[in-house]
């Protein structure tokens, strides 16, 4: 077969079939209700062995358009006598034989859980999505309805860390080609989704009090700062047991948490135990790390903080 495209003058003078046509608008838009899980549910308890499918909903199957219409469709609901509970289905089903979405009721098989979604992808059966769950106790005269509505959703957008959407929809996902970072816009915010974090940032901040003899390095990872401290040694006389004294690291501004000190235990040569405080970057010692509660160190003596220690950024 020789290439071809549509719609198009050379293709039977621009006519479409509906296989034609599904062959590229299942790709227009995702499957789903347009909404979101905040809307209310599509289908509701009905009126005995009803469910009611309320108006004024508008949905997508495999590209072709749906809607409720302007009034509530009534389902019904096949009796249930076997002794069993079952669970139905309900469904957008797209028919290829009439080429029309209905919504509709996929019957389950008592004691058997719900039935599973038909999706034919070739060009002939049908291809469903789901709306609800209804559960029918066996002699029971109403039912109960579960809400399981596939959305459409937002797909990936490129775009740089100062080119996001200013008018992103609720779910809408970027990824930042200057970052490399994904990130999801919750209806107020676009959250860090996930960041490779560059690999690890050496935070080593010299000071004539200590000797570096381990470096200190951070990692990050979608949001998450990893810190492990390196080995130090006193040098610059014995540290009486009272004194504070600042270690020779330094939190980048960019991995400092905003408002919370972190703390962390570190052994002291003649086998004691130390705190150390991991300042935040809202407080006085902004990602400064300060040695505390601990005993005395003559020069020489070595400080070994325990690793670990993680937090969020953002």
């Amino acid at each position: 077969m020789a290439q071809d495209s549509w719609p198009s003058p050379a293709h039977n003078s621009r006519a479409v079939t509906d296989v034609e046509y599904e062959k590229i608008a299942a790709h227009f838009s995702e499957d789903g209700v347009y909404g979101t899980p905040a809307d209310t549910q599509v289908v509701a308890v009905g009126t005995g062995l009803n469910v009611a499918v309320r108006a004024d909903v508008f949905a997508s199957v495999r590209g072709h358009a749906w809607t409720s219409g302007t009034s509530t469709v009534t389902l019904s609901i096949g009796a249930n006598v076997s002794g069993s509970t079952r669970i139905d289905r309900v469904v957008l089903r797209l028919d290829r034989s009439t080429w029309t979405v209905r919504a509709v009721v996929r019957a389950g098989t008592p004691g058997s859980g719900a039935p599973a979604l038909v999706q034919d992808t070739g060009d002939t059966g049908v291809y469903e999505i789901p709306l609800a769950l209804v559960s029918l106790l066996s002699g029971a005269s109403t039912v109960t309805v579960t809400r399981s509505e596939l959305y459409v959703g937002a797909r990936i957008r490129p775009a740089t860390s100062s080119t996001r959407n200013p008018a992103p929809a609720l779910g809408e996902t970027c990824l930042e080609t200057d970052t490399g970072r994904v990130r999801m816009w919750n209806g107020t915010l676009w959250v860090l989704v996930y960041d490779d974090g560059g690999g690890e940032t050496v935070i080593d901040s010299p000071l004539s009090a200590w000797e570096i003899l381990t470096n200190s390095v951070l990692a990050t990872r979608s949001g998450n700062v990893h810190l492990r401290l390196g080995v130090l040694r006193r040098a610059a006389g014995t540290l009486a047991g009272a004194d504070e004294s600042r270690l020779p690291i330094l939190i980048p501004a960019a991995y400092r948490h905003p408002n919370r000190d972190q703390y962390g235990l570190a052994y002291v040569s003649g086998t004691s135990i130390g705190r150390f405080v991991v300042y935040a970057g809202g407080s006085d010692r902004p990602g400064q790390v300060w040695l505390t509660h601990k005993p005395s160190i003559a020069t020489g003596g070595q400080v070994l903080p325990a690793s670990g220690l993680s937090w969020v950024v953002n």
